[in-house]
């Protein structure tokens, strides 16, 4: 796998922007700057450390599909890490097999640093090679959307 790294300075505390990325107050945060990836994203589950969550959508079809993941840190308004171990087959958890096999146990980490009014997130992820593309022209324009509304 590959890792991958993004940041984006956002003019908020560290405190409004973890909250609206996590979507803690209102999911419709979490939601709205994960657009970016699905139009239907969403997640299922708690993001407290240990807790199982998944990442979902649905695809062209009205098919519900997505990641099943675990919160493996969770320091609020400093650091998020995901671990993502399987992922969802309409209502069916697939933890095992070759495709789960390419990418299982990769990280998905949020870091949020703030020096003077303005903080730094910074994402970094572990990717296989079928969706760097997608990812490197995507992640920023998700971490736009999240600027966009951690701003008002």
């Amino acid at each position: 796998m590959k890792k991958l790294q993004f940041t984006k300075e956002i003019n908020a505390s560290a405190q409004k922007v973890y909250e609206a990325m996590l979507g803690l107050n209102d999911k419709s945060t979490y939601e709205h700057w994960t657009s970016a990836f699905n139009p239907t994203s969403t997640y299922e589950g708690s993001w407290d450390k240990g807790s199982k969550i998944h990442f979902v959508g649905t695809d062209e079809k009205g098919k519900k599909g997505g990641m099943v993941s675990e919160i493996v840190e969770h320091r609020p308004a400093e650091f998020v890490s995901i671990r993502h171990y399987g992922f969802l087959d309409g209502d069916t958890e697939v933890t095992t097999g070759e495709q789960v096999e390419k990418w299982a146990g990769g990280h998905e980490n949020y870091g949020f640093r703030e020096s003077n009014g303005i903080t730094t997130v910074t994402v970094d992820m572990d990717m296989t090679d079928e969706y760097l593309d997608y990812f490197n022209n995507t992640y920023p324009n998700a971490l736009n959307k999240l600027k966009e509304i951690a701003e008002k």
